[in-house]
């Protein structure tokens, strides 16, 4: 099965993206945005990222655990995975958007 981006409106209103494996766990997660449509830019700006391993920022978190935030040209960060157990778990994660990203389908649960 392929993964999806599903788009959904927060509790507060704001417009969200995640970015599903095939497998229904969530590899990445967009921030909140005021319009639907700033976070369908969002999704495409993830499609169009994901492939390029220079827009990976790996880090760990403040609990030290690997992670890592995907980056568009412009340096802004457009996704964040969750914490992994090890960096070659995250390294797994990052493999997972860059396959499933560019064609992932669009779940819009706004609608």
């Amino acid at each position: 099965m392929a993964g999806k981006f599903e788009l959904y409106e927060d509790r507060a209103g704001e417009y969200r993206f995640r970015l599903k494996a095939g497998n229904g766990e969530i590899i990445l997660a967009g921030e909140g945005y005021k319009q639907k449509a700033s976070a369908e830019n969002g999704i495409a700006s993830v499609r169009t990222n994901a492939p390029l391993d220079e827009r990976y920022e790996r880090k760990t978190n403040a609990a030290g655990k690997p992670m890592f935030n995907l980056k568009a040209n412009n340096g802004q960060v457009i996704g964040t995975s969750e914490a992994y157990s090890s960096d070659a778990a995250r390294e797994n994660g990052i493999a997972s958007v860059k396959a499933n990203a560019p064609d992932a389908r669009l779940d819009d649960q706004t609608v």
